[in-house]
């Protein structure tokens, strides 16, 4: 394989775990930090009014599709109502209806929203049929003189609307928008006035109602702004300022000029909007997120998994970073370790006893057992039977360890029984070999590398960031794979042999 080829792969899987690593991040807002909190928003509808011995039907519209906050949950509160929701082409409601009531009566809606940007509307066309207003004189005359002269001033319908809101808004008002207004120069006059001239003008348009979301209250108002067709999509447009850019607060509740509750059978109607704010994990809200904006992408993620399996890969996919690094403090710096990946299954050992204990018991437990394994050589056993001995030998010194341990009222040592057994057995015998075979010097250097490596290793490995960012973006092993593979090309001078060969250096200088 030439290595155009190479380089290619490798900025191939750098590229998809970027293009993956950050889209989650920026869409669905998933946390680097592992204790990163998100604002959740409470938010309720307090309906009251006094019943008239009669059937009773509130309607209530509920918030739909915002560009700025999703619905993570909602509940009714009622007593004694039924209750049937329903959706048309354009808002959301909520109907409660009894046979007969009396007195006064409360009627509760909730709903928790997270914010997130929404780019895109579900909604591409404009569904609905909208009807060109019957003006009246002088108002027709004024609204066709007010349509005209913007029309002159405009070049497409972005700039229409614009200079209509500048109009609407002029002070003191244009001869013909006073007409229009007829002396109510409130926003939501100005808001139906708009949708009805940019009707007249074949422009469709529509009133949207909604609520700032920015401040804990408990009186939110509602506000209007207009929404417009063009190219294809919807835009929403400030009636006050006139412009394209709506508050990142702003919550779309419902469209058209319908009163937000709507009730029949009752009278003496007050409706109160409440909104709070809480902290939630991060994590939570990004998951809620990523369920509404983009199912099928979790459904295919780690979170879709059992909270078990989940368990499992939580600690699985520590090992890829563990093995990065053990190939850098191998291939650079030059570390002597037993084995390519035995560090690594020793800091996983680490993991249940801690750093410091972990280090002290292992070397208790390597000690003892190369006493026992240079006691078995006498008897000479084949490999099987040997290892297989030196098994049961570890076990039974791990549990003299547990009840010591547990005499003493030290909790560091109870922990021992869950201490791989394979892999202290495995570290021993290859630990004596080698003592035979090239010295007790190589040996105890092995040995030192190697608890050196796996404190290195199980301080990235069983970092709390590591464990968050591996788990949460699991993409991020496209870039683990494509270093430890790049270091593979690696064929220079390792860390200590520079120093190792340093009087060399000095010579053929």
């Amino acid at each position: 394989m030439n290595r155009t080829h190479f380089y290619f792969f490798i900025f191939s899987l750098f590229l998809i775990s970027c293009g993956l690593f950050a889209y989650k991040y920026f869409v669905f807002g998933f946390p680097i930090a592992p204790e990163e909190k998100s604002n959740v928003w409470n938010i309720e509808v307090h309906i009251s009014f006094d019943a008239q011995n009669e059937p009773v039907k509130v309607v209530l519209f509920l918030p739909g599709y915002s560009r700025n906050f999703i619905i993570s949950s909602e509940n009714f509160v009622s007593r004694s109502y039924g209750i049937t929701t329903s959706t048309d082409n354009i808002n959301r409601s909520a109907t409660w209806a009894i046979h007969e009531a009396n007195k006064r009566q409360v009627l509760l809606y909730r709903i928790q929203v997270n914010k997130v940007k929404v780019r895109n509307p579900p909604d591409s066309t404009p569904f609905f049929e909208w009807e060109v207003p019957e003006f009246l004189e002088p108002n027709r005359s004024a609204a066709n003189a007010l349509l005209a002269e913007i029309l002159r001033k405009s070049a497409d319908t972005d700039s229409f609307v614009m200079k209509l809101f500048k109009l609407l808004n002029a002070q003191p008002p244009d001869e013909n928008v006073a007409i229009l207004l007829d002396k109510e120069a409130s926003v939501d006059k100005k808001a139906e006035l708009a949708v009805q001239l940019l009707a007249l003008a074949g422009i469709p348009a529509r009133v949207v109602n909604g609520i700032k979301v920015a401040t804990r209250t408990n009186d939110a108002k509602i506000e209007r702004c207009i929404e417009v067709y063009s190219g294809g999509k919807w835009t929403s447009y400030d009636p006050v300022s006139g412009t394209s850019l709506i508050s990142g607060n702003y919550l779309a509740w419902w469209r058209g000029t319908k009163p937000l509750v709507q009730l029949t059978g009752g009278k003496n109607l007050k409706t109160n909007i409440s909104v709070g704010l809480q902290e939630e994990d991060a994590i939570n809200a990004a998951i809620k997120r990523a369920e509404t904006i983009n199912p099928h992408l979790l459904n295919f993620s780690l979170f879709s998994l059992p909270l078990h399996f989940q368990a499992v890969y939580h600690l699985l996919l520590l090992i890829p970073i563990g093995v990065l690094f053990l190939v850098i403090l191998r291939n650079i710096i030059g570390i002597e370790t037993f084995g390519t990946f035995m560090p690594v299954l020793i800091a996983l050992s680490f993991r249940e006893t801690h750093l410091i204990s972990g280090i002290i018991l292992f070397s208790i437990l390597v000690a003892l057992g190369m006493v026992a394994r240079l006691y078995l050589e006498n008897f000479r056993l084949l490999m099987v039977s040997r290892l297989a001995s030196l098994l049961i030998i570890i076990i039974i010194f791990i549990g003299i360890f547990d009840i010591l341990f547990y005499k003493l009222n030290i909790e560091i040592g109870l922990s021992i029984s869950i201490f791989p057994i394979v892999i202290l057995t495995m570290t021993i015998e290859r630990m004596t070999i080698t003592w035979e075979e090239r010295g007790s010097r190589t040996a105890l250097q092995q040995c030192v590398g190697s608890l050196i490596a796996a404190s290195i290793v199980y301080f990235f490995m069983f970092n709390k960031y590591s464990r968050h960012l591996i788990f949460v973006y699991p993409e991020l092993l496209l870039q683990i794979l494509a270093i430890t593979m790049l270091l593979g090309r690696y064929k220079g001078y390792r860390f200590v042999e520079l120093f190792r060969f340093k009087e060399f250096n000095k010579i053929k200088q």
